[in-house]
């Protein structure tokens, strides 16, 4: 799933990609899938986007949206975006294909779930879209070790997890579980740890994690867990994913573990990070 370290790579592959070629085909829906949901109407897009010229690409959480002309391209979390060479072949099953005019396109495929889609700018209202252009990201100066404690305020999330705390209810767009786990990694925290444990010194300690993680994947491309517009993996070498479940841990060898917990999966060291 696409998180804020890709959404970046991506808007910033996508812009040397694709920025200033003319849209000369739209094709939406071409594939049903259930758990695929729509920005806008699908019936729509080709008359929204057909002619227009693609501006520029920006990340907002782990959205990907593109300009074109007054109309917003937006990508979402689940959706595979994929750029294709002239003449190359286009895949066989995709949600959303924009053909332009030398002969490129990009194509955008829900993988597990995912939304995708156009609109004509300003009249999207989606409650996700709207959090993630509006809150700081942790890329920003905004995101602040101010406002990082103001996440923490609230009484209703002292008896949380971080993992709850962190990678839920878009307290901060683009950091999902799979980012977490590198995070928790470098604070020497649990995923089970609770909220209300933590000292003014480890909140400090988290921030920082929260900040340096996201920005050493971002710099990196994303994960190696994710492939980019190419297809290609990120450079960022994750410590603890499902590619490392099993193996030891880096700093004291203890075989890193994979867990269920809140509908997903967590991956920790039982030695480095505290409960």
């Amino acid at each position: 799933m696409i998180e804020l370290p890709e959404a970046v790579s991506m808007a910033g592959q996508l812009n040397d990609a694709v920025c200033g070629k003319r849209i000369a085909g739209v094709i939406a829906v071409h594939t049903p899938h259930r758990l695929a949901w729509y920005y806008g109407e699908p019936a729509a897009y080709a008359d929204l986007l057909d002619g227009r010229t693609v501006g520029k690409a920006n990340a907002f959480g782990s959205m990907v949206e593109i300009k074109a002309g007054n109309a917003d391209i937006l990508l979402g979390e689940g959706v595979g975006i994929r750029f294709h060479e002239q003449n190359k072949p286009r895949p066989a099953r995709h949600q959303l294909l924009l053909e332009f005019d030398d002969g490129s396109a990009l194509s955008g495929t829900v993988q597990m779930y995912g939304g995708l889609g156009a609109f004509v700018d300003g009249e999207l209202d989606n409650y996700y879209y709207r959090v993630a252009r509006e809150k700081p990201s942790p890329l920003s100066s905004a995101f602040d070790e101010a406002y990082f404690d103001s996440i923490f305020s609230d009484d209703r999330v002292k008896k949380l997890s971080l993992k709850a705390l962190l990678a839920t209810e878009q307290r901060v767009p683009g950091l999902g579980n799979g980012v977490l786990q590198d995070i928790l990694f470098n604070a020497k925290m649990h995923p089970k740890k609770k909220v209300d444990t933590l000292s003014d010194e480890e909140g400090g300690v988290l921030f920082q994690a929260v900040r340096d993680t996201i920005a050493a994947m971002a710099a990196r491309g994303g994960r190696d867990t994710e492939l980019d517009l190419f297809g290609v993996p990120g450079g960022y070498a994750t410590i603890l994913s499902r590619k490392t479940t099993g193996k030891p841990c880096p700093l004291c060898g203890t075989t890193i573990k994979k867990e269920a917990y809140m509908g997903g999966s967590i991956y920790y060291c039982r030695e480095c990070q505290s409960p």
